[in-house]
């Protein structure tokens, strides 16, 4: 039989590209994790049921997925405590995930850590609780007393989040805990986090570097609020939505915060919709580009642009507190830019506070 040289020669190739490739082919089998040990084995399957157990101090709970794997956590996960150590605790990673949370409690024991400081000193801890950087789906996860951070969310394709619950109520006391954002996202493109309730002393979201993010349907109680920011050098944030929100007893309730050193960022086209904030106790809706480690400087600076930050669509009420501000913005002297309709804006309580530097259209104090 002829065989033509070319043929032979392009499908030699072909397969030695194969052959160079690695895939991520799993078994159609169900692998059962109720401890590390068993870990290495069930992450060859691509269904994996989580039993109770509990995560010895010092290690983490570290689940590398073949893609497209389906993850059912059937009962509560519990990280022990007993010495001092910089975590994570929790990391999954993998490409079209489902992940099942089903509403067991995966409990960091922050109390044994918390001392006030959070990740600005004291004692080292573990952080942050679960590290996140899947595609795909991840429901009903619910995480309790996290040590300082909460979820960390990296995702490079399509993730939605929903029903998630955050809960570290009990750090309140004594203002024992600090840091304790709940969605830290750097890295990620096409991220929605819906449907979820957070009760912390930090951040709602804090989103530092991230294209195409929708915040939808949340309950914040407590903390900080929602922001974008802190913006640091080199970060980029473009095309978010925060939208039928609920932020209640918040220091902010809306904020975007750039560093007054940072260079080559930006923060770019920012929706506002249908949110409702109410109690914050410093600032309804704040933009500073004078932030620091240290406080802000009240000295704005021009290396980060900000520019088509906008409140459309169905109204966003915002009420503070006596001696809080229904809006700052304190932009750089040219770097806030583009269209700045805040018509569905309306805010009330406290003092009208001020605006420096951008061109705002549509909204007034009351």
């Amino acid at each position: 039989m002829y065989l033509n040289p070319l043929f032979t020669l392009s499908t030699l190739a072909t397969l030695a590209v194969a052959r160079d490739t690695p895939r991520r082919i799993g078994r159609r089998c169900t692998g059962a994790i109720s401890s590390l040990d068993d870990v290495d084995e069930a992450v060859k399957c691509t269904t994996i049921n989580i039993e109770s157990f509990t995560v010895p101090v010092g290690e983490t709970f570290d689940l590398d997925l073949l893609d497209g794997t389906t993850v059912n956590v059937l009962g509560d996960i519990t990280f022990a405590t007993g010495t001092d150590w910089e975590g994570p605790l929790m990391q999954v990673a993998g490409d079209d995930i489902t992940w099942n949370g089903n509403g067991h409690t995966i409990d960091g024991n922050g109390a044994y850590w918390w001392d006030g400081e959070g990740s600005n000193g004291g004692r080292t801890k573990p952080r942050p609780m679960f590290k996140v950087k899947i595609s795909g789906t991840m429901s009903d996860v619910y995480l309790l007393n996290p040590p300082v951070q909460a979820f960390s969310v990296a995702n490079k394709a399509a993730l939605t989040i929903s029903g998630a619950t955050v809960d570290v109520a009990d750090g309140n006391e004594d203002d024992l805990g600090h840091n304790t954002d709940a969605f830290d996202v750097s890295g990620s493109t096409s991220l929605t986090i819906k449907n979820s309730k957070i009760d912390n002393q930090d951040d709602c979201i804090a989103i530092n570097d991230a294209t195409d993010l929708v915040f939808d349907s949340n309950t914040c109680n407590g903390g900080h609020g929602i922001s974008i920011g802190s913006i640091k050098t080199g970060k980029n944030v473009k095309g978010v939505t925060i939208s039928n929100n609920v932020i209640n007893n918040s220091q902010q309730g809306l904020r975007i915060k750039t560093y007054v050193d940072a260079t080559d960022a930006s923060v770019a086209d920012v929706t506002y919709s249908g949110n409702t904030v109410t109690g914050c106790t410093k600032y309804g809706v704040v933009i500073q580009q004078d932030y620091t480690n240290s406080g802000a400087t009240g000295e704005a600076t021009n290396d980060v642009s900000v520019s088509n930050i906008n409140f459309t669509g169905d109204t966003t009420t915002v009420e503070v507190e006596d001696g809080a501000k229904q809006v700052y913005v304190l932009c750089g002297s040219s770097s806030c830019s583009g269209t700045w309709d805040w018509s569905s804006l309306q805010t009330s309580g406290g003092d009208a506070g001020s605006v420096s530097n951008a061109d705002i259209t549509g909204w007034e104090a009351s």
